[in-house]
């Protein structure tokens, strides 16, 4: 029986199986919702940042204004200079986005759990409260979002089940296997050409779902390359469940007993392995409750505020070479001021120190995740989709990092233009609020 006539065959048992029709319907249905969630969340983020975005400017206008008008900052707040650089700096209005990528259509990813926009300051960090923690895909269902991703991952797996149970062990069941033998070079070849059948009609099925969520973003306009990625890791997960139920039909006899193991093996690749990987995880590496953040934001801080002028001064001249010789460095009556103000820098730097364990933990917890792979698949396909669609770990690490950047590249300028004693004008305002900007 050739490879064309199996599967005419098997599509006349598949449009006259209404259990695995509206199995497949139900699927693609699940499909197009998961799709407009990440189309809808796409959607949201960008309104909310052009929004952020014309509020910020809106600010600025308002305190241009006070530069042509001559005022040094507003009425009712009277120790406000905006011709000194700490305040200046301050209404600035700086705001760094992580904008989404149109491809979040067909990922979610940590999306929904990491903060997307940071007004950023002196004071920031990348860790301040507005910086939520990650959390697992499986657990956003239960807060009723589901995105393809979770489609493909976990309902994959289970239409294939139903598509593929009672292939071969019924007809062995009804004792037409031997016919069919007589007919077919090889029992495995007819078998694999059933499988083929279903995983074709599946991957036709995706390949629409993809160029539906295509339309819903302008995924095609901007990175079109992802389309071709996405369908990739579609196809190699396809592939590997296809692969392991072949197997189990081609050593099964009867449905029952097939559909059990089916069953068996989803279970322990969707939910047991990653669950003990989670729980081995978190006995190797418990959860950072950032202690050493939080003492950092609190005690150490201070501790350092608390300490003589003379210490200060000593780590910002060493924090700041260019200061040294400044013209505030040698003004006995105003240096205190200067010093105060630049006290920020040592806290920021407390801060990054306080970091760098949280973050490093964070890179052995992820390199101890990726040496699972070889059998956690399904946490493997799911960072591969948020690496594509950029809602990975790692791209929220990259946000954070752009913050931090912001943040020093803003107190050094404060610093360096309050020791030089700088009258900020309109320009110099101008220039505050774009030149510390990530590209």
């Amino acid at each position: 029986m050739k490879n064309l006539s199996v599967f005419l065959y098997e599509w006349k048992h598949f449009s006259r199986n209404r259990f695995k029709v509206v199995a497949l319907l139900l699927y693609v249905a699940a499909g197009i919702y998961g799709l407009h969630n990440g189309a809808a969340l796409y959607q949201q983020q960008v309104s909310e940042i052009e929004r952020i975005e014309e509020e910020a400017h809106t600010g600025r206008q308002k305190y241009i204004a006070y530069y042509d008008e001559g005022k040094k900052g507003p009425e009712d707040r009277p120790w406000v200079d905006m011709t000194t650089p700490f305040w200046a700096i301050w209404y600035a209005s700086i705001y760094h986005f992580k904008m989404p990528s149109p491809a979040i259509v067909y990922s979610i990813g940590q999306a929904e759990q990491y903060g997307f926009y940071k007004r950023v300051t002196f004071l920031s960090s990348p860790y301040d409260a507005d910086m939520a923690e990650e959390i697992a895909n499986p657990e956003r269902l239960q807060t009723g979002t589901l995105d393809f991703a979770f489609v493909v991952l976990f309902l994959l797996p289970l239409l294939l089940l139903i598509l593929l149970y009672n292939v071969k062990s019924a007809e062995s069941e009804q004792g037409f296997l031997p016919l069919i033998e007589v007919q077919t070079v090889s029992t495995n070849s007819w078998l694999l050409s059933r499988v083929s059948f279903y995983a074709t009609l599946v991957l036709l099925s995706h390949l629409i779902l993809i160029f539906y969520g295509a339309m819903l973003t302008p995924v095609l306009e901007t990175a079109s390359q992802v389309v071709g990625q996405v369908f990739l890791y579609i196809f190699l997960s396809l592939v590997f469940w296809s692969t392991i139920y072949f197997l189990i039909l081609r050593k099964g006899k009867t449905i029952t007993g097939n559909a059990l193991k089916m069953v068996g093996i989803c279970v322990v690749f969707l939910f047991i392995i990653p669950a003990v990987v989670h729980q081995w995880l978190s006995i190797k590496q418990p959860a950072n409750l950032m202690t050493d953040f939080i003492d950092a934001n609190r005690d150490k801080k201070d501790d350092l505020y608390n300490q003589p002028d003379s210490v200060i001064q000593a780590q910002l001249f060493a924090m700041f070479p260019e200061i040294v010789d400044s013209p505030l460095a040698q003004d006995t009556l105003r240096i205190d001021q200067a010093r105060n103000r630049s006290t920020y820098s040592l806290v920021n730097e407390l801060m990054k120190a306080s970091i760098v364990p949280i973050e490093n933990e964070n890179d052995h917890k992820n390199q101890f995740i990726r040496t699972t792979y070889w059998f956690n698949p399904v946490t493997f396909f799911q960072n591969q989709f948020n690496k594509i669609t950029q809602t990975h770990y790692r791209d929220y690490q990259q946000y954070r990092d752009d913050i931090q950047n912001m943040i020093d590249g803003q107190i050094r300028m404060m610093v360096l233009d309050i020791w030089q004693d700088v009258k900020v004008d309109k320009a110099k305002y101008l220039e505050y609020a774009n030149v510390t900007k990530v590209d």
